[in-house]
């Protein structure tokens, strides 16, 4: 009785005050979404004052008097900024309730989050809040801020960007009434729970703490609000609590007094059902279950081990020794018997050996053991569980045979790949031998005083593609072999002019102009030689065939391009006025072995995507071209070759990603 009133009494305390802590909890929670509520608020009532400056012709004046006074008006704004579409800064006004903001380093500096707030508003064409960022300020301190970019529009194209930078301390100081922010520490937190900003008179107890997300166009923000209360006082609710206890523990103790022999058959017939429960689980398992004492001789089996080994209970208890024991291993297993009863171990690994069915059949099993203890905690035998792993085994030799054949598939699949490659890769070489040798044959046939200096160029063209030729066969086998290919610095023009001969032979053939523009003075790649030519002239011979088969005599014009789009990346355009591509052939176009024409292999862009990912660039395409109706038009990135010395000041970079 003592001990039941204890615990009631204790229980209910308990509850009481773990109700009042879900009251405070709940009140903080409360505030919490109120104060996330109150800044998201603040930031798009912001939003839509700024919208009144995002106008494209507003002059220079008119603009910083109105952006002088809306900063004057929200305290929550530091800066205002208008930039022209290609991201230079047109004006810039700072807020008069403080030194400017970008004072200790410049805003050109640390740009990069308001770069991206804009280039994902001017992708959705709305306002775009970008991730908070710290900017130091000259007393050594700073200041946490996030911008928000509305973009700015002129008959229908981009006319520039809006850019506001608003201080997250300043935000967090007007989100709660002044009544309870003298007891509540407001902050917003990054997802480690590390403090970026924070307002009140002092921290938080950590006690009562509640998280609320401001979801804001393109951005979120976590913010915390901690209450400086700590956990409810026990004396207050001590004596209430005490009357309560004891009240229903007397009311319960009667319950109990009159329930006690109810209870007492109820129990008689759970353990009646637990053992009938145990029993119908112990049958169904899978797993042959087997207890022996300390002398090895077995007390209990479940089916599952009578079916396993083929012997029923009664034979398998009544026998003297384990009679699924191979007559050829009984020494070995009584030997490591004697052993197990001599120094009893815990270990509870599991242990392969081999048993014996009835019918004679061996078959191995894994046998998982652990000591058998009674209610007094004494050690009295043995509980094994015994696994028949016949079928695992069998399994095991399918999957190496298997494995076997898949290797010798491999290497078959390797040999046909390899031969595919020189076919595809060899043609273009030795169908230019062959269009020279004609034209020789052809100068021979009907000579004149310009034959000698034509058939010696024609001459050399061969010999210069007979030696591409051997160039393919060797970088083809190095490709196959995945081995690392020799790299050389080239200028981009001797690529171009080494592909331009055999590109001009075709384009005569179909009426199409050649427009080859190259930088000056032109940039140098490092790369090889030979399997980049082979990338430009397969996208040059593809971009002919596409306009030969739909596009006006007229209008068949490929562009050739190369530009430094980065420090450490050259790119490479190739487009033509062809009929574009579809969506649905886009997706499988460089699927190796996948072709639109009944003469192709379907290789050449597989292996042009490769050739280029092994340089660590990236290869993409557009269809239509860019500022087009029509066309297609594929880029592709090569490293470039610089100085050491400046490679070594941006060796983090990645490649160029490929924008439209």
């Amino acid at each position: 009785m003592a001990a039941l009133l204890l615990v009631a009494m204790t229980l209910l305390l308990i509850l009481t005050l773990r109700h009042e802590a879900g009251r405070a909890q709940e009140q903080v929670e409360r505030l919490a979404a109120e104060a996330a509520g109150q800044v998201r608020a603040g930031l798009l009532g912001a939003q839509q004052s700024l919208q009144a400056l995002a106008l494209p012709d507003a002059p220079s004046e008119r603009w910083r008097e109105d952006a002088a006074a809306l900063l004057r008006r929200d305290g929550h704004m530091l800066r205002i900024e208008r930039r022209r579409a290609d991201w230079q800064l047109a004006d810039a006004v700072d807020s008069p309730h403080g030194p400017p903001l970008f004072s200790q380093i410049g805003r050109a500096d640390i740009d990069f989050d308001a770069a991206s707030a804009c280039r994902a508003a001017l992708r959705q064409s709305s306002p775009t809040f970008s991730s908070s960022y710290f900017v130091p300020r000259r007393d050594a301190t700073g200041l946490e801020v996030m911008d928000l970019c509305l973009p700015v529009q002129s008959g229908g194209r981009d006319d520039g960007y809006l850019i506001a930078t608003f201080s997250l301390p300043a935000l967090l100081t007007d989100a709660l009434p002044v009544d309870q922010a003298r007891h509540h520490e407001l902050s917003f937190v990054e997802g480690d729970g590390a403090r970026l900003a924070r307002a009140g008179p002092s921290r938080g107890t950590g006690v009562y703490r509640a998280d609320s997300l401001v979801d804001l166009p393109g951005s979120t923000l976590r913010l915390r609000l901690d209450s400086q209360a700590g956990p409810p006082s026990l004396i207050p609710n001590l004596a209430t609590a005490l009357v309560l206890g004891l009240s229903l523990a007397l009311f319960a103790l009667l319950l109990l007094l009159a329930r006690d022999a109810g209870r007492r058959a109820r129990a008689e017939s759970a353990l009646a059902e637990a053992l009938a429960f145990r029993k119908a689980m112990e049958d169904s398992l899978i797993t042959g279950l087997r207890a022996r004492d300390l002398q090895g001789r077995i007390t209990y089996v479940n089916p599952a081990f009578c079916t396993m080994v083929g012997f029923s209970a009664e034979a398998l208890r009544e026998a003297p020794q384990p009679p699924y024991w191979p007559p050829e291993l009984v020494p070995v297993y009584e030997q490591r018997q004697t052993q197990r009863q001599a120094a009893p171990s815990a270990s509870r690994e599991g242990v392969e050996t081999l048993f014996m069915r009835r019918n004679g059949e061996r078959f191995p099993v894994m046998i998982y053991e652990a000591p058998l203890v009674d209610g007094q905690g004494r050690h009295t035998g043995w509980m094994s569980a015994v696994v028949d792993i016949s079928a695992q085994r069998r399994a095991e030799e399918l999957s190496r045979q298997q494995q076997e054949r898949l290797q010798a598939t491999a290497r078959l699949a390797t040999i046909g790949e390899m031969a595919s490659l020189l076919s595809h890769e060899l043609n273009q070489p030795l169908a230019a031998i062959a269009s020279y040798a004609t034209g020789s044959l052809n100068l021979m046939a009907q000579p004149d005083e310009t034959t000698p200096a034509m058939l010696h160029d024609a001459l050399q063209r061969i010999a210069q593609q007979a030696e591409r030729a051997g160039r393919v066969i060797k970088s083809v086998h190095d490709f196959v072999r995945r081995r690392e290919q020799l790299r050389e610095a080239l200028g981009v023009e001797q690529l171009i002019e080494a592909v331009l001969p055999l590109v001009r032979l075709q384009a005569r053939k179909s009426g199409t102009q050649i427009d080859a523009d190259l930088p000056q003075p032109a940039p140098r790649v490092l790369c090889d030689r030979t399997m980049v030519e082979q990338v430009l002239l397969n996208l040059a011979r593809n971009a002919i065939q596409a306009m030969e088969q739909n596009a006006d005599p007229a209008s068949r014009v490929l562009r050739i391009r190369v530009r430094q789009t980065h420090e450490r990346w050259v790119t490479f355009y190739v487009a033509d006025t062809g009929p574009g591509i579809d969506r649905e052939l886009g997706a499988r176009l460089f699927t190796p072995f996948f072709t639109t024409r009944r003469e192709g292999m379907g290789l050449g862009l597989s292996l042009c995507r490769t050739v280029v990912e092994q340089h660590g660039g990236a290869m993409d395409f557009d269809s239509p071209v860019p500022g087009t109706r029509h066309g297609t038009e594929f880029r592709f990135t090569l490293p470039s070759a610089r100085p050491r010395t400046e490679a070594g000041a941006d060796e983090s970079a990645e490649p160029q990603t490929l924008t439209p």
